[in-house]
């Protein structure tokens, strides 16, 4: 390919992410989270499960020096579904771009929360009670629930390799215990 063909090719260098985030997506959308774990099954509780995945696929791929240009490819496409997400709800011209600033900020607060809460011993349910149930107390059995199907999920992604991650293929979560 001539150099010229690269700067302007309309190849999207980061659809090679897409695998991923759909994978992401998808496991943040599992009936299990919301059924058993009683996540809000509403918008705001559908963004904070997957934020809560893309949290944990963010903390594993960071511990690849290497995936610094992934990192930011996979957070792109991100930004674009939640930017298209909120003007499919309504949300105007005018503010989407705050909007998706305040989310990307959110984002930002819960890969910090999850990787203390998982990596450096803080404590994962303080951080779901704020980030996923949004300050309200949920029912301790489900929090209990919920935070050890997180600590699962943060260790079967530890075990899996790069290569397979980027792919999309992402552990299974399955049931709740």
């Amino acid at each position: 390919m001539s150099f010229f063909s690269k700067i302007f090719s309309r190849d999207n260098p980061n659809a090679k992410m897409q695998s991923l985030y759909s994978a992401i997506v998808s496991e943040g959308r599992q009936l299990a989270w919301y059924e058993e774990a009683q996540v809000p099954d509403s918008i705001d509780g559908r963004f904070d499960m997957i934020a809560a995945i893309f949290s944990l696929v963010l903390i594993r791929l960071e511990k690849d020096d290497d995936q610094g240009q992934n990192l930011a490819w996979l957070t792109e496409i991100f930004i674009k579904d939640m930017d298209g997400q909120l003007r499919q709800i309504g949300i105007g011209d005018m503010i989407v771009g705050k909007h998706v600033g305040r989310m990307m900020g959110a984002l930002g607060g819960r890969v910090g929360a999850y990787r203390d809460a998982l990596e450096q011993g803080a404590d994962l349910r303080e951080a779901i009670v704020r980030n996923i149930f949004r300050g309200e107390q949920p029912d301790r059995a489900a929090l209990d629930l919920l935070a050890s199907r997180l600590t699962t999920y943060h260790a079967a992604l530890q075990k899996c390799d790069t290569d397979s991650i980027i792919a999309g293929q992402l552990p299974a979560s399955g049931p709740v215990a």
